[in-house]
């Protein structure tokens, strides 16, 4: 068979970015030199909330998980020698997701590229953030004016992009089940297709063109044949839909076009090198049939449970899909699993149950009102919360966590401190320092920008109004406007949100009959309260900085509230002041801090320091998230009474190290009850 004959492979990418503009170029132009056949930009978190690097709430999280990107000057040089007209590029982006795009297409006029043929995604999904990875900014109706706006725009002035990559992904990682994470996405689905079409800003003739120009972005699991039986079933729902509801007659405009990162939930820091063949099987769900195959990939690396990837570590991800792509036989042949009648079942179940789903959404108003009453948000706790039960007892397997825990030593990880890649500190002041610089000089040559005032001023009154928002948007651009002070504005306008956290509603996951380690906690929680004469023991979980992936400070307060605490947990983005006051308001008898960001280092201590100067420093402090081992023991040194990492999975054991912690702040005997 000659490779003319073959199918063309799906597009290859890494998602990348940190520390800077500069550094992410250059590490961009490395892996498309290595064949990586499109872009995917990992933004920080205060490029992401909109926030400026010198914000209270940036601190500690500048670079980190991402690359900071404040304003023009920022976009140009993470392009710099990159042409946009002939580049593929996907920015994971929702809530500031016109801001960037309006960044990015006037660096591409700057280029000289024809913005009409610019190729790429901006997720702009900003449903899931509320229920999942938390960079939402403004509340649901004004968020959908924003997704509705810039679709409307790129459907009549740059037609090849995809405006909206409906984005399931973070639904599984936050617990969803295969029902769920499509019933969801497609649910979000009917919601911005109905704004767009309200909007008056689409011809009737011109519908097909906006249909043929929604993306979805999905997750992958290890259980590949249910996960392949998905992408089918997501395939058959998605024609339907937009046949039936919206009228949509071209069969080429229906088709069901998604990217892939497959699944980063299961990656485990027990026994790390499993997750490479755990990565294979979960590509394989995406990959394996023709009729349901990905349109784009990107893998994660062995070692993001341990911390950020170093360069080395995303470049065996790449070559994981090259050397299925060119070595195997996979793309010489038709859709392998044509006919089969276990997965034509697995399908039609799937398919019927997911239809319920969506229309028990719909009988609700749809995913807007389902996410503000919180059904959506609480549903997907209490999955979660099903899952971890079901792995602590034993009854989901996770080879290396909860059996065959025995192992060899791990030339992988023999230092772990190098087995990752760590964002220099300094960064941040000199990013901070860069942006004083750009305010200062904007105005002056080679740059000449008005003053952004004005544009401002301009994007409020349009965002008082019901016009499109992307013309002001780039007027902001080009006036030298920064992330902060664009945000800023539409926040005056529009307000901020914060989402339901779903903890209170989520039912109990974790049996506590007699004999089990539930009720053997609870039982320590009790007697301690009864030692303190407390009434009950007071869990503050905190989430400080912009981390917004509150999986697991949900899971922890869920555990603690069923072992019979009173959980203090406020939901997601706040300044260690904030958290220090609510300690003392709430009067805890312990605080625990979940971040994933990297930000730790920064923001656990200041919460610390704020309890002590506060006269509170016998409130015991515990810490949890990806911290590694070099940083955990930074954390004990400075007063952290614990720290939990990914590899404590039992969320029981935790509460019942937390009473262990409290009692030994308070000076109480240890109670010898199994946990």
């Amino acid at each position: 068979m000659t490779e003319r004959q073959k199918d063309w492979p799906w597009l290859m990418r890494t998602y990348a970015g940190h520390s800077t503009a500069e550094a992410s170029n250059e590490l961009y132009r490395r892996n498309l030199a290595k064949g990586q056949t499109g872009l995917s930009v990992a933004f920080d978190l205060p490029t992401q909330t909109g926030y400026d690097p010198d914000h209270i709430l940036a601190r500690g999280e500048v670079g980190r998980v991402g690359v900071p990107v404040s304003h023009l000057g920022d976009m140009r040089r993470l392009f710099q020698d990159i042409p946009l007209e002939q580049m593929n590029t996907s920015m994971t982006i929702n809530a500031t997701a016109m801001w960037l795009l309006a960044m990015y297409q006037v660096v591409a006029e700057e280029q000289g590229a024809d913005i009409t043929k610019l190729q790429g995604t901006t997720q702009n999904d900003i449903v899931k953030e509320y229920l999942s990875r938390g960079t939402h900014v403004f509340p649901p109706e004004p968020s959908l004016r924003l997704t509705t706006d810039m679709i409307c725009y790129t459907v009549n002035n740059i037609p090849k992009w995809n405006p909206i990559n409906i984005c399931s992904y973070h639904l599984q990682e936050a617990g969803a089940t295969p029902v769920q994470e499509i019933a969801y996405a497609m649910s979000t689905a009917i919601a911005v297709l109905d704004s767009v079409f309200a909007s008056g800003q689409i011809p009737e003739d011109r519908k097909g063109d906006v249909v043929a120009r929604i993306s979805f972005f999905v997750n992958a699991g290890v259980r590949f044949v249910e996960e392949m039986c998905k992408m089918r079933a997501f395939g058959r729902i998605w024609d339907e839909i937009t046949r039936e509801r919206y009228g949509i007659e071209d069969a080429k405009q229906r088709r069901f076009r998604y990217g892939v990162q497959v699944n980063s939930l299961g990656l485990t820091e027990a026994q790390p090198e499993n997750n490479v063949q755990r990565i294979v099987l979960e590509m394989l769900a995406v990959t394996l049939s023709k009729d349901a195959r990905a349109r784009a990939v990107q893998l994660p690396a062995w070692n993001e449970a341990l911390g950020l990837p170093r360069p080395w570590d995303q470049q065996w991800s790449l070559r994981i899909q090259q050397v299925l792509a060119h070595e195997s036989d996979l793309l010489e042949y038709e859709d392998i699993f044509a006919g089969s009648h276990v997965i034509e079942a697995k399908v039609d179940s799937l398919v019927e149950e997911c239809l319920a789903e969506i229309g028990r959404i719909q009988e609700m108003g749809g995913a807007l009102a389902a996410v503000e009453s919180g059904y959506l948000k609480s549903q997907l706790v209490s999955s979660h919360a099903e899952r971890r039960a079901r792995i602590e007892a034993g009854e989901e397997k996770i080879v290396g966590v909860n059996c065959y825990e025995s192992t060899e030593p791990s030339p992988l990880t023999a230092d772990l401190d190098g087995a990752i890649m760590t964002v220099d500190p300094a960064v941040e002041a000199r990013v901070v320092a860069a942006l004083k610089n750009w305010r200062d000089t904007r105005y002056q040559p080679p740059f000449n920008h008005p003053r952004p005032c004005k544009a401002l001023e301009k994007l409020k009154e349009a965002a008082q109004g019901t016009g499109n928002l992307m013309e002001a948007t780039l007027e902001c651009v080009r006036a030298g406007v920064t992330t902060g002070e664009w945000s800023e504005a539409l926040r005056e306008v529009f307000g901020e949100f914060r989402a339901p956290t779903g903890v209170s509603s989520a039912p109990v996951a974790v049996t506590a009959e007699e004999g089990t380690p539930l009720a053997a906690v609870r039982a320590k929680v009790a007697r301690t309260a009864a030692d303190l004469g407390s009434g009950r023991l007071r869990l503050l979980v905190g989430k400080p900085g912009l981390d917004g992936h509150s999986n697991g400070a949900e899971q922890i307060a869920v555990r603690a509230r069923d072992a019979g605490f009173e959980v203090v947990y406020q939901g997601i983005r706040l300044t260690p002041e904030q958290i220090v006051s609510a300690a003392l308001a709430e009067d805890v008898h312990c605080v625990g801090l979940s971040i994933l960001s990297g930000s730790h280092a920064a923001l656990v201590p200041d919460v610390l320091v704020r309890l002590r100067e506060a006269g509170a420093g016998d409130i015991p402090l515990i810490a949890g998230g990806i911290i590694p081992p070099a940083d955990a023991e930074e954390l004990r040194k400075a007063g952290v009474a614990a720290v939990f990492t990914p590899k404590d999975f039992g969320i029981t054991e935790i509460i019942g190290r937390i009473v262990d912690e409290i009692r030994k702040a308070n000076k109480l005997d240890p109670l010898e009850v199994p946990a």
